[in-house]
């Protein structure tokens, strides 16, 4: 399964990263919105990773609070923040503004994410 994981986490990296600098059509949506999805995707499964026993319920509704909460946090603006978010890291992990309708995106990762984990950890109990 950790395998698995792992060609994921590969795959969707940089899918991820790509998604911000993604030109062609619907480069607004891409950029903005799909990479929440791609997001909550990799944290369900980096989280999966390194605790290959935990529960996919459990990951996804963590993965989603924390990435709820972050989008929040982008409501607020002290120094240290803006710093942080000046940098292409830390507006890839904590944004820089906030955005109502991400929270649909976030849900639709963590709902794939979820699935996926079920998925691979089935595979696993299977062979």
């Amino acid at each position: 399964m950790r395998k698995t994981i792992l060609l994921l986490l590969l795959v969707i990296t940089p899918l991820g990263f790509y998604s911000k600098f993604y030109a062609g059509p619907g480069a607004y949506w891409v950029n903005n919105s799909l990479g929440g999805v791609l997001y909550e995707i990799f944290w369900c499964c980096a989280i999966l990773f390194l605790l290959p026993k935990a529960k996919p319920l459990i990951i996804a509704a963590w993965v989603l609070a924390v990435t709820c909460f972050l989008e929040a946090l982008q409501l607020w603006h002290p120094p240290f923040l803006q710093t942080i978010r000046r940098t292409f890291i830390g507006q890839t992990l904590i944004g820089t503004s906030f955005v109502w309708t991400d929270f649909i995106y976030y849900i639709t990762g963590c709902c794939i994410g979820y699935i996926s984990m079920r998925i691979m950890q089935r595979k696993k109990t299977a062979v």
